[in-house]
């Protein structure tokens, strides 16, 4: 196969490096890429609209195309390539709409009877801070649209929850804050049944023990044991099948990955958002454990292959991330983290006079596996050590909670 990889971010280099692993890949290109991908497949400029990935996917003569971020899909980029009669894996624009706004998938759980949070969706200022009063402390606001995974503000106190109905509307949604633990759930789908990886748990704060602003997402890990059995039945019964037939049922199928973000809570698992495309972190651990081929995964072979050990990737932020990153700074030390025997994924970087330079807030993501969710935190920790960068800042604590849950 002949592979077109939209996206240039940490995600679609695991993506890329897991796909060259496959004896079915001839050939794999990256719009727009970045200067790790470019090690693992032909980066081209990015099309100044979705329809442009098709005329690249026609003209290269690709087989099928993976896209990585949200933005692509939401902007309707699968309805352009089946349009064309090109093989696309992600959902349509109308399907989309379960990440593109996050009032349109309350309303989507509540509709298909889907456990979530208590909600209100609200359009002004005035109406926000009227539903605040429905709620107790800490309460949770999320933006309607795309916020590149910075969109939700956990609200401790009532000056907080007013700030940050100020920054984030006018259209919101509010909802109750759900206790537990959270967990990604992501699955690749053909519209009728969905095949699960690995559960991952990510850690959105920037600072160690859950502290500090939200970020995309500063680190995650994989280990099987984050679900039970029995609640991986109940998250694939009570929430991923029955949004698969109310999406089938509302006439738009859904098809590609299908990211749930749960809450574990006491009366079970819960739904916070759905995001239509796979996560980063999680990404990046997922994939390079995984035990299968990939590339026969997304060409429709859709068999789960046994789970087998752990995965870690940290990720390593830019000075002055997630609020203004700096960019610019000289990155050192990727070769000998990679003796180690981890995978330096790179999402923020571009190459300046030949050197490889910051480029966005998170940099890198440095990823390990083993037999153990420990030996896979100490390795990934090895490997973070011989990197640098002036201002990198990274957490100290991935994969803690887990080793404390089964110590």
């Amino acid at each position: 196969m002949n592979i077109l990889i939209v996206g240039g971010g940490g995600r679609e280099h695991a993506m890329a490096w897991r796909l060259k692993k496959s004896l079915n890949v001839k050939a794999i290109w990256a719009s727009p890429g970045n200067p790790g991908i470019a090690h693992v497949a032909t980066c081209l400029p990015s099309p100044p609209s979705v329809s442009g990935y098709a005329d690249i996917a026609q003209t290269l003569g690709i087989d099928l195309t993976v896209v990585g971020p949200e933005a692509p899909l939401v902007a309707g980029i699968v309805d352009q390539f089946r349009h064309r009669g090109l093989k696309i894996i992600g959902p349509t624009q109308a399907a989309a709409r379960l990440e593109g706004s996050k009032i349109f998938a309350k309303q989507f759980f509540e509709r298909a009877g889907i456990p979530t949070a208590r909600s209100r969706q609200v359009s002004t200022y005035d109406d926000a801070i009227s539903s605040l009063k429905s709620f107790s402390l800490p309460v949770v606001i999320k933006a309607d649209g795309l916020a590149a995974g910075k969109g939700v503000i956990v609200a401790l106190d009532e000056a907080e929850a007013k700030s940050a109905v100020q920054k984030l509307g006018p259209n919101l949604v509010i909802e109750e804050f759900l206790e537990g633990e959270e967990v990604s759930f992501i699955g690749v789908s053909n519209g009728a049944n969905l095949v699960p990886f690995q559960p991952a748990q990510d850690h959105k704060r920037v600072s160690d023990n859950d502290l500090g602003p939200n970020t995309g997402g500063m680190g995650a890990y994989v280990d099987a044991r984050i679900l039970t059995a029995q609640q991986t039945g109940t998250v694939m019964d009570r929430i991923m099948l029955p949004t698969l037939a109310q999406m089938a049922n509302d006439g738009n199928p859904f098809t590609g990955f299908l990211f749930a973000g749960l809450m574990l809570t006491s009366d079970g698992p819960k739904i916070l958002e759905f995001n239509v495309r796979m996560g980063d972190p999680e990404t990046q651990a997922i994939l390079h454990n995984y035990p299968g081929d990939f590339a026969q995964l997304l060409a429709g072979d859709y068999q789960a292959p046994s789970p087998s050990g752990c995965s870690v990737c940290i990720t390593l932020a830019a000075n002055g991330y997630p609020d203004t990153p700096r960019t610019g700074d000289v990155i050192e030390g990727i070769p000998d983290a990679e003796a180690t025997g981890a995978t330096v994924f790179q999402a923020g970087t571009k190459l300046e006079a030949g050197k490889l330079v910051t480029n966005g807030g998170r940099v890198l993501g440095v990823t390990a596996a083993a037999d153990t969710l420990k030996n896979a935190i100490d390795k990934a920790y090895l490997a973070t050590s011989k990197i640098k960068f002036s201002g990198m800042h990274f957490r100290t604590d991935i994969g803690q909670k887990g080793l404390k849950r089964w110590a």
